[in-house]
């Protein structure tokens, strides 16, 4: 499930799902992205083994522009450097739940981001050894 595609089934969409993240997940900041993550059984039905969420709010980017474009870059810059957190947890039997949250005030540019998301995926990878 490693490839450089930003399959349907590792979007984590389903309402039960997120809103048992927001409640009992743990979170931290890596600016200008808040991250909230959580770890459960793997199971048979769970096809993919990393579900992720990335939101912009529309309270702090009202024009959906800004947002769509945020959105854009977060999503390939995950999708680029995935890569080494799949291999981090291939030997584990859990399932990560994780949602990408941004909250800077201000848009950064594609690089930026691309460092921040390797940061936060390094974070995760030493947080899940």
């Amino acid at each position: 499930m490693s490839s450089l595609k930003f399959h349907k089934k590792e979007r984590l969409s389903s309402r039960a799902e997120i809103d048992s993240l927001f409640k009992s997940g743990k979170s931290f900041v890596e600016f200008p992205f808040k991250v909230i993550h959580q770890s459960v059984p793997h199971t048979e039905n769970n096809l993919s083994e990393i579900g992720v969420l990335i939101t912009i709010p529309k309270r702090i980017y009202k024009k959906a522009v800004d947002r769509n474009l945020l959105r854009r870059r977060t999503k390939e810059a995950y999708r680029l450097h995935k890569s080494s957190l799949y291999k981090a947890l291939e030997k584990k039997e859990i399932k990560l739940k994780l949602a990408l949250i941004y909250i800077g005030p201000k848009p950064m540019n594609y690089n930026e981001i691309s460092s921040k998301i390797i940061l936060i995926l390094n974070r995760l990878i030493t947080l899940y050894e």
